[in-house]
């Protein structure tokens, strides 16, 4: 692909997350701009495109895989689908920026690995943006500084109330529940924080018994060396989300970890031994547009991607050792 000052983007779908974040966040983007959108409906695809100001709108995914003036593909699409289509994506000669998890395991993530290295000059990541907002870079930066004595412990908390069986999120069969949606935030904080993987993870898990979905799971992982992170997440509790680090002289608390909003500053929360609490104001910025921003600098200037598509098969490994470890009640090793 020829060097641009741009990557032309296409969107595999209408969805919200789409078309209310992502692409209006693209578009203000210094190295992305979105030429394309589809649907499998060209009304809904052409209505989308006209309300967010998108060139041409298509009738299908293959329409828009085929379209020569897209160079990356962003995939919202159900879970069940992430790796379909961006296998897709990746044959028809496209970037591909996939929503997350990865697919509905470990081995759909290592297929799709498998397809991104049949295809080595094209950039492939899983779309975690919250990496990429400064107050995660911040947060990390404080934990390793020594700014909180020997980093130990993490707690992180994630939820919100949704219990409508029409809703993709409480099917079962295609990626619902709250380990997938929302509790794999909850494991890859905690990885991307102690710059490792679990040795060992326990998992409770309860499902709801008409949609056979996990509504609420809690999970301990054990990092060694005494490293530990403690979650919960939940898609039928009080909305809520919260970061707590802790090591032997201070801690962190991050306000906002997930949603953090574009058009507000984000507030972290230092306290060293019994010093007063320090209160760190970032910056408003969207992490959309820097995640977009980033993988485009990947492609213009053939780097590394910032998350290796490796790091969300080990992710889906500790999701799927939660989940045993809930049924059995024992400790799992990823």
């Amino acid at each position: 692909m020829s060097k641009k000052e741009k990557i032309r983007w296409g969107i595999l779908s209408t969805a919200s997350i789409g078309t209310v974040k992502v692409i209006p966040a693209m578009q203000r983007g210094e190295f992305t701009e979105v030429t394309a959108i589809s649907s499998r409906d060209q009304a809904a695809a052409q209505t989308a495109a006209d309300s967010l100001g998108i060139p041409r709108a298509h009738g299908s995914y293959e329409a828009l895989l085929a379209d020569t003036e897209v160079d990356a593909i962003y995939n919202p699409l159900p879970n069940h689908l992430h790796v379909e289509w961006s296998i897709k994506a990746l044959e028809a000669g496209k970037h591909v920026l996939s929503e997350k998890p990865i697919g509905l395991s470990a081995a759909e993530g290592e297929r799709l690995a498998e397809a991104g290295a049949r295809h080595p000059d094209l950039k492939l990541m899983e779309a975690f943006m919250y990496r990429h907002h400064p107050q995660w870079v911040k947060a990390k930066e404080l934990a390793h500084s020594g700014a909180i004595g020997a980093f130990r412990t993490i707690q992180s908390f994630f939820s919100y109330f949704n219990d409508d069986p029409s809703n993709i999120r409480n099917m079962a069969d295609i990626g619902g529940g709250s380990l997938l949606d929302i509790g794999c935030y909850n494991i890859s904080l905690s990885r991307y924080l102690f710059e490792a993987e679990p040795q060992r993870v326990c998992g409770m898990v309860d499902y709801d018994p008409e949609m056979a979905v996990d509504r609420i799971a809690s999970g301990m992982l054990d990092f060694g060396g005494s490293r530990t992170s403690t979650f919960t997440c939940s898609t039928q509790m009080t909305p809520y989300q919260r970061v707590h680090i802790f090591g032997t002289e201070g801690r962190i608390e991050i306000e906002i970890p997930f949603n953090a909003p574009p058009d507000v500053p984000c507030l972290l929360f230092h306290q060293h031994g019994e010093d007063p609490v320090e209160r760190i104001e970032l910056p408003s910025c969207d992490q959309y547009t820097i995640q977009g921003d980033l993988f485009a600098r990947a492609i213009l200037d053939d780097q590394p991607v910032p998350t290796p598509i490796s790091d969300g098969i080990k992710n889906m490994r500790v999701i799927e050792a939660i989940v045993a470890s809930g049924k059995s009640g024992e400790w799992v090793r990823p």
